[in-house]
């Protein structure tokens, strides 16, 4: 009998391990976590189950009895320590063997840490596991001084979870705007004006020097020595790939372990997906490393149908959404802090209701809908077709009368 083996229980090896049996696969398939849940989606982590009242089970990809009902060996806390290609053997911690017949790395992404005296601190915390998520609630009550290291997509959102629910926020952010480096300025701006708005405040162009503090943390100074008092300290300064057990196995490592569109790695048995994956996407033409909740749910799936075999491109349009207070917002496509000539808003971005675009040369590259439902669908369009080479004016890509599906 056949086993394939996915070393990641998280939504995108739950997901190939669900396309698997879909498809017909029935030999053997061993799910390998090192958290002690089962796998789980993370988005609800940083956004309906950190504000409350959401329960713990909405994140859970599969109800508990589904893996064995589906004659999956599911083994969590668990680590896989050492992996040998010219053998096709995983070793456990506890010292186990396992002979594969394919392998799928789903490991996902580890959160980097603050590097500083004091980053030890009682108080420190990090968002990327159910356990902190749920630690980090219990510690966001009324007036507590909370001050968020870093203005990315975990750093805001905590921050809008946080002043939800009634603590002081300030965000540390060496940037000039918050998420400047994957919306730029234009859009980056109506971020900063939406979380004033809510009294948060930041501290732009600023560096951590240190925690202060004796055994639990009470302040974050910075590098031009202003000291923000902080109960709580939530540091969101980025990821970065869980690679250890494929430069270990000498497989290509390159931000990521290298695949190509069919999410293969540099050893015919070994496939990679998620955040791990520096994969080649045919649309845009080179390797790009996606760290969002879209690309676990559909590469692990890609992935599963490519280690049966089957002609798979892994071309999806990538695809993320953000909750902050009021604002929600679906961001479509791909394109670089510089990748850019402009942006192109439709609708009213003060009232913030509206789809942005990027564009270069004239073809759209990316577009955002915020608190603009439906047309997902049609922004992926025109990303395809931007990236086709296909142009549009930018006058009749602002004018609302004209349909976006008469633009693609």
């Amino acid at each position: 009998m056949e086993m394939y083996v996915i070393i990641g229980a998280s939504l995108a090896g739950a997901k190939a391990a669900e396309t698997l049996r879909e498809e017909g696969f029935d030999g053997r398939i061993v799910l390998i976590g090192e958290e002690g849940e089962r796998p789980y989606e993370r988005p609800p982590l940083s956004k309906g189950y950190l504000i409350g009242p959401a329960e713990r089970a909405v994140a859970y990809v599969h109800d508990e009895q589904w893996y064995a009902d589906q004659g999956i060996d599911l083994r969590l806390a668990v680590r896989a320590t050492m992996l040998d290609p010219v053998s096709r053997a995983l070793t456990l911690d506890g010292g186990e063997q396992l002979r594969y017949d394919k392998l799928l790395l789903a490991t996902g992404s580890r959160v980097r840490m603050l590097d500083v005296p004091g980053a030890d601190l009682r108080g420190v915390r990090y968002l990327r596991t159910f356990d902190e998520s749920e630690s980090l609630r219990d510690a966001l009550v009324p007036e507590a001084r909370v001050v968020v290291v870093g203005a990315g997509w975990i750093g805001m959102e905590t921050a809008a979870a946080a002043r939800t629910r009634g603590a002081e926020v300030t965000v540390v952010e060496v940037d000039s705007l918050p998420l400047r480096r994957v919306l730029g300025d234009e859009v980056a701006r109506i971020y900063a004006d939406l979380h004033a708005e809510h009294g948060v405040g930041f501290r732009f162009g600023s560096i951590v020097a240190e925690i202060t503090g004796s055994a639990h943390a009470s302040g974050v100074r910075l590098s031009d020595g202003e000291l923000l008092p902080a109960d709580v300290v939530v540091v969101g300064v980025g990821v970065r790939p869980a690679v250890e057990l494929a430069e270990a196995a000498s497989l290509d490592v390159d931000n990521g372990v290298v695949t190509d569109e069919r999410l293969r790695t540099s050893d015919p048995a070994i496939y990679a997906c998620g955040d791990a994956a520096n994969s080649y996407h045919p649309m845009i033409g080179k390797r790009i490393r996606v760290e969002h909740w879209a690309n676990a749910l559909n590469g692990g799936k890609a992935a599963a149908r490519s280690m049966l075999g089957q002609e798979v491109a892994y071309d999806r349009v990538p695809y993320f959404f953000s909750d902050q207070y009021d604002l929600g917002m679906e961001y479509a496509g791909y394109v670089e802090p510089d990748g850019y000539e402009q942006v192109v808003f439709r609708g009213d971005p003060v009232a913030r209701e509206f789809i942005a675009f990027w564009l270069a040369d004239g073809r759209v590259l990316a577009g955002m809908n915020a608190n603009v439902w439906d047309v997902t669908e049609s922004i992926q369009r025109l990303v395809r077709a931007g990236y086709a080479g296909k142009t549009v004016d930018p006058r009749r890509l602002a004018d609302t009368s004209v349909a976006l599906e008469d633009l693609a």
